[in-house]
């Protein structure tokens, strides 16, 4: 996704584009099967002070909504130990602050792209509703609210009875909802659709796609001189680094090194027959809880959770997989009897802070837009058009702390 909407918006910028993917298809790893919510009104880091009891009470639990897996690996232990920095108080309001902006800017240049080109994702406009099933939860959460206010982000408190009232499907949960939160211009939608039909526009505006593997770039006095695949070198003016997880391996080739590492998430997709449907949401969710997002994306139910750092493994772990569906069978008793499950699970590139790294890099024609981590649908497409900013050497719309060489 990050990819695609970076080329969408160069080539809108007059730029002639070549994506090269490995993939012969685009959205085929991260974006494929991700949460679905376009979060700009929840858009914020993992890292925050409460977080830290939670990790160390997680410890040893599979089902943890945060695992961490030891490895041999020195990259993961410094982005584990930053990830800890990233928790001292203060750094979470700057990082918010910093992340909102962008998140709106990012939701309104999706409306316009969507109201210019006919863009169909099995997209909802009906907000996200944060909830929690534990008088505790509903008290962290109503008081964040309060303090996100502060940082931009305008969050409705809502009783359990309005809860109940914007998702009706909600009230046959067995555990009852306390009460929750509101963002009423969030959105949500299939991202790998949207990315799809994106590339399909893409390549009628002109911009190549190619499949190819990348084996490194080519540097020599201060630039980036080519991209070395298998069989050949493929020049250009430009070149712009958006492979999610991968950034960081690539760069290395370049001598350049980025804080991004990947956190594992999954997801399942249930089908809804016309009956289901009808025990379904449509409202997207998050459980606080369980830290699950529930999207509805056509006749299809959508539930994503978790965050585990345990390297480049994109295998799928059943008990992962199996706690976030024993979940929608708790909210939702209606659904209980789907037995056909599509589990997946994706690498999000994620930073420390959760705050993407857009721009130029020390090598003059070598551009990044990379780490969006828990937000990559959330933010593409105003990383994307700010990123053709960048490259055509206009100034962005968006107030945001952008690379500079």
């Amino acid at each position: 996704m990050i990819g695609t909407t970076s080329a969408w918006y160069l080539a809108q910028a007059g730029h002639e584009v070549t994506v090269i993917d490995r993939h012969d298809a685009a959205g085929m790893e991260t974006s494929f099967a991700n949460g679905g919510q376009i979060s700009a009104g929840h858009a914020e880091p993992w890292a925050k002070p409460s977080v830290v009891p939670k990790i160390l009470r997680w410890l040893g639990r599979e089902d943890a909504p945060l695992l961490f897996r030891p490895r041999a690996d020195l990259a993961q232990w410094l982005w584990g130990l930053r990830f800890l920095a990233e928790c001292w108080p203060g750094r979470f309001e700057h990082n918010t602050r910093v992340l909102s902006g962008l998140a709106a800017y990012s939701r309104e240049c999706l409306k316009a792209l969507r109201n210019r080109t006919g863009l169909r994702y099995d997209q909802l406009s009906r907000g996200i509703l944060h909830f929690a099933t534990s008088p505790a939860d509903f008290h962290a959460l109503a008081h964040h609210a309060e303090a996100m206010r502060v940082l931009g982000q305008a969050r409705e408190v809502k009783s359990a009875a309005q809860c109940v009232a914007l998702e009706p499907a909600l009230k046959d949960s067995r555990e009852r909802i306390v009460g929750g939160v509101y963002t009423p211009e969030d959105e949500s939608g299939d991202a790998h659709k949207f990315t799809v039909e994106l590339a399909r526009l893409a390549g009628e505006k002109g911009v190549r796609f190619e499949t190819a593997e990348i084996i490194a770039l080519d540097r020599a006095n201060g630039e980036v001189r080519g991209v070395r695949l298998h069989n050949r070198t493929e020049r250009a003016d430009a070149y712009v680094v958006a492979l999610g997880s991968y950034s960081a391996l690539l760069l290395r080739t370049a001598g350049i090194s980025v804080p991004v590492y990947p956190l594992k998430g999954y997801s399942i997709t249930l089908p809804l027959s016309p009956a289901d449907a009808r025990a379904a949401p449509t409202v997207s969710l998050t459980d606080e809880g369980h830290k699950i997002v529930i999207s509805r994306l056509g006749n299809r139910l959508r539930a994503a959770g978790t965050a585990e750092l345990t390297g480049y493994d994109r295998s799928v772990n059943e008990v992962r997989c199996n706690a976030i569906l024993r979940r929608i069978g708790e909210l939702f008793p209606g659904l209980g009897a789907i037995s056909t499950v599509d589990r997946w699970a994706g690498l999000r590139p994620a930073t420390p802070n959760n705050v993407p790294i857009i721009g130029r890099t020390r090598l003059r024609n070598l551009y990044l837009n990379t780490g969006h981590g828990t937000l990559g649908w959330t933010l593409a497409c105003g990383s994307g058009r700010a990123l053709a900013d960048l490259v055509t050497g206009r100034k962005p719309e968006v107030e945001f702390r952008f690379l500079a060489a």
